[in-house]
């Protein structure tokens, strides 16, 4: 096997589900499915085994839901000890019908990489594993809005707002592109500054506001409806 393949496990319920999601990603050259369970406890014990660094799962299971499992993995990364040279792996790309705003909430917080409609996954689950293998965040428009919904309903965005109008106007216009997905070098070009002075403007914005990771940034910035293309 190609060292340089995203590895894949599919834990579905369902057969005809995993088929289908197989067949999408067997067009991919970059992406090899390498294991198939139908519970969250499949995907603990293929995960275990088979260290894929995407693992896509179906919310609703038997014996053990997605979210569940999700928490289950995180709390296994968090005790594994990885080289800095070696990819993310176990990341969770949760696939579902619906887009229910406190499980889409509860899914993030949990440490999940993404959440997809199965409804489009015939059209974005490649981009969606890319993106969290390489460590991003993935969040369909149509959930982002739901979740969007979900953080306001949970905690409100008053402080944040407070917060965020403090920035420098160059700070926020490099947190809401780090949110989006813009890499440094992007956000450098877009504002002809260097990647490096990018990476200074991260470690005001992360000294100021507490964010430390990409998923931070994705709450911060959905709280306030920094993401403009959600709507």
């Amino acid at each position: 096997m190609r060292p340089d393949l995203i590895r894949v496990i599919l834990v579905d319920d369902h057969q005809i589900v995993r088929s289908g999601l197989k067949a999408v990603l067997s067009t991919a050259k970059d992406i090899t499915v390498v294991g198939e369970g139908g519970s969250g406890k499949d995907a603990l014990a293929l995960a275990e085994r088979l260290d894929p660094h995407v693992i896509v799962m179906d919310l609703s299971m038997p014996d053990m839901d997605g979210l569940t499992a999700t928490r289950e993995l995180q709390k296994v990364n968090a005790t594994r000890v990885q080289r800095p040279d070696e990819p993310t792996s176990r990341r969770v790309l949760v696939l579902t019908m619906h887009t229910e705003d406190e499980h889409l909430v509860a899914l993030l917080e949990a440490g999940a990489g993404g959440y997809l409609l199965k409804s489009v996954a015939d059209r974005e689950l490649v981009d969606a594993v890319r993106t969290v293998a390489a460590g991003d965040v993935y969040v369909q428009p149509t959930a982002a809005r739901a979740l969007a919904r979900g953080l306001a309903k949970r905690d409100g965005s008053a402080e944040e707002r407070t917060r965020f109008e403090k920035l420098t106007d160059r700070e926020q216009v490099v947190l809401r592109m780090v949110a989006e997905g813009y890499t440094a070098p992007e956000i450098g070009e877009h504002l002809t500054i260097s990647p490096k002075t990018v990476d200074t403007y991260k470690q005001r914005i992360g000294e100021k506001l507490g964010l430390t990771h990409r998923t931070d940034y994705v709450k911060f910035a959905l709280k306030l409806g920094l993401l403009k293309n959600e709507a």
